[in-house]
């Protein structure tokens, strides 16, 4: 590390002081499934392995961020690995490291209102628009630890044939309003 904090760094160090004791407001979040885990390896290659051969996952897509994602159903991705910071496992008082853990909600909309309830109840959002594999509309939060949270719609689904959307469809875009704005083809 250079001594800088990236904003996302810093939003996840706000959260904790800035949750308020009781929210206001009834919650237009409505979540239908958990949707996928990211998480940090060490090592990516040999993470790959195990989600492969020995777990069965189907291996989906990479990012140039050395992102692996990997399928177990229709949904572009159940898991995401991303390479981590840290050089071996962390101790058990350390735990996991987590990126983020996802959560499918109905469409776009539940996501305007989501975002409108966390900013009026101080609750740091980190991201909202659209990144890239998987294609899907997405608005990122951090709860009282700083741990980051994703409420998502609109994951690509990939059928039997196992295509892929070809990454020039992903435009990826950062805000809510641009994502509906520009919305990506439903078939490619």
């Amino acid at each position: 590390m250079d001594g800088t904090t990236s904003a996302v760094d810093k939003q996840r160090a706000k959260a904790a002081h800035s949750h308020p004791e009781t929210y206001s407001g009834e919650t237009p979040i409505r979540v239908n499934k958990l949707g996928h885990f990211v998480y940090e390896v060490t090592d990516v290659e040999r993470t790959v392995r195990f989600w492969r051969e020995v777990m069965g996952f189907i291996e989906t897509d990479r990012n140039e961020h050395g992102m692996v994602f990997f399928r177990c159903g229709a949904d572009h991705h159940a898991i995401g690995l991303t390479p981590g910071k840290a050089k071996a496992r962390p101790s058990s008082e350390e735990g996991l490291r987590m990126q983020h853990l996802a959560f499918e909600v109905d469409d776009i909309d539940v996501l305007f209102r989501a975002r409108d309830y966390l900013e009026r109840n101080n609750i740091p959002v980190v991201f909202h628009g659209r990144k890239g594999a998987g294609c899907n509309t997405s608005l990122h939060f951090c709860d009282p630890d700083g741990y980051e949270f994703e409420l998502y719609c609109s994951m690509d689904q990939i059928d039997e044939t196992g295509r892929l959307r070809p990454e020039d469809q992903f435009h990826r875009v950062g805000s809510l309003e641009d994502a509906r704005d520009n919305p990506l083809p439903e078939k490619w």
